[in-house]
């Protein structure tokens, strides 16, 4: 049986996608050198990933000769909001404010940040009222 694919990111296509972030362009050569910096990698499964990720519509490519140019056409934050929105989803039954509670009871934010937060909640909420 054939294995469904997660439109949310793997940890080995969010570090490609990290470097395509970076770059307005990349081949494969040039993502696997780069990611090579801190941990060797396949040239071959780079350009699996690559492939994947085509297939998500995360990226898209032009070929130059024999290879394959790519560029992400999915911005970070837009990928971001994808995988916050599926653990909410997943794990919160979709309410970001139970996500939210549990940050606070499992006291991973601490008064000073919460107090922060809230102000930008107010900032949030004025912007998006309409005007009279």
């Amino acid at each position: 049986m054939a294995r469904t694919t997660s439109k949310t990111l793997t940890e080995a296509e969010q570090r490609v996608m990290e470097v395509l972030w970076d770059l307005p362009e990349a081949s494969v050569r040039d993502v696997v050198d780069r990611l090579s910096e801190e941990r060797p990698l396949a040239y071959n499964t780079v350009q699996t990933v690559l492939g994947i990720l085509y297939r998500k519509n995360y990226v898209e490519f032009r070929r130059e000769g024999r290879a394959h140019i790519y560029r992400a056409v999915v911005s970070r934050p837009e990928a971001q909001r994808e995988a916050f929105d599926n653990l909410v989803t997943r794990f919160f039954g979709g309410s970001k404010n139970a996500f939210a509670r549990y940050l606070v009871e499992e006291g991973q934010v601490d008064a000073r940040e919460l107090s922060r937060l809230k102000g930008l909640a107010r900032k949030s909420r004025r912007k998006r009222e309409p005007r009279t």
